[in-house]
């Protein structure tokens, strides 16, 4: 009796030192915790493998294999989808630059710098991109598509009702597709903080258009993400990308730091996330880099700060 006791102990022991790293990420915490690929490297093998090596199951597709998801030809996105196969993730939302470009009725200014992520569209490609970011995500068995609010102008209210028409004919498309729209907060764009993100989602009102919850970018603009952004947003999102962020002491401009490093307090965020039984899902945007420029170790710092604070 003794003898089985002790075999059945070590085997339990050994089991659990199996499922440890699994169920942090996984079952004890609830969340569906991912990381936007690119932000580790556009080699998809190479990412795959660095989201296996901590046991998370979801990844978000923006560039793949030095591409643009919506440039990239059938072979590569084949290639993709065998190696998301071959280490068990599954993809979040596809991350689509789509309505990150001019507003034809308000164009912002030109020649500021701005991330396109190899992605060169204007408004007369909105209805091909939508159809294919819709194709690709039921290819990559996901119903979640990222998309933006044109680049920000000065005078938001003036365009907000172009932008509100367009965003409500793109979720009309969605239901047909049976496709969420996430729309993003994204500093350089005209939808930048958690109060204007609740605003226009509210007023279209559509189940097939979601907020895409981003603390970092709210810090940008100078709102504090929690708990005002968040209150602005909280049960509006279907996504939320997790990067952190303070002021440069001696500059006093907005930089991006590893999540723990910044103002954000992601502490008070993932409670109320799990207070609220969130369930949608999560994207680490690193954007953060160590001074080496390292893009996968400091994707690495920024993991291990979120995990802490998690």
């Amino acid at each position: 009796m003794t003898t089985r006791r002790e075999i059945l102990k070590g085997s339990l022991a050994a089991c659990a030192m199996r499922l440890s790293a699994a169920d942090v990420n996984q079952n004890r915490h609830g969340f569906k915790l991912g990381i936007i690929t690119d932000e580790l490297t556009t080699n998809l093998d190479e990412a795959a493998d660095f989201l296996a090596s901590y046991n998370l199951h979801w990844c978000e597709l923006r560039e793949i294999y030095n591409k643009n998801l919506m440039n990239s030809p059938q072979a590569d996105l084949d290639r993709a989808k065998k190696v998301l196969q071959q280490h068990k993730l599954q993809v979040s939302e596809i991350g689509s630059p789509i309505f990150k470009w001019n507003l034809p009725q308000a164009p912002a200014k030109a020649n500021e710098k701005r991330d396109e992520f190899k992605a060169n569209f204007t408004e007369q490609d909105a209805d091909m991109l939508l159809d294919r970011a819709f194709r690709l995500a039921r290819f990559f068995g996901t119903n979640k598509v990222r998309i933006f609010a044109y680049w920000r102008v000065e005078d938001r209210e003036k365009a907000y009702p172009y932008i509100r028409e367009r965003l409500a004919k793109g979720a009309h498309l969605a239901a047909k597709n049976d496709i969420i729209l996430t729309l993003e907060n994204e500093y350089a764009c005209n939808v930048g903080t958690g109060k204007e993100l609740g605003r226009i989602l509210k007023d279209v009102n559509s189940p097939h258009l979601r907020g895409n919850w981003d603390p970092g970018n709210a810090a940008f603009l100078d709102e504090v993400p929690y708990p005002d952004g968040y209150n602005a947003v909280r049960g509006l999102f279907a996504h939320m990308h997790v990067k952190d962020a303070r002021r440069n002491p001696q500059t006093g401009k907005w930089e991006w730091r590893p999540v723990g490093g910044g103002i954000i307090d992601f502490k008070g965020q993932f409670e109320a996330l799990r207070r609220e039984k969130y369930d949608g899902t999560i994207s680490l945007e690193t954007h953060y880099r160590r001074p080496d420029g390292n893009k996968i170790e400091s994707t690495r710092e920024s993991l291990e700060g979120l995990l802490k604070v998690i």
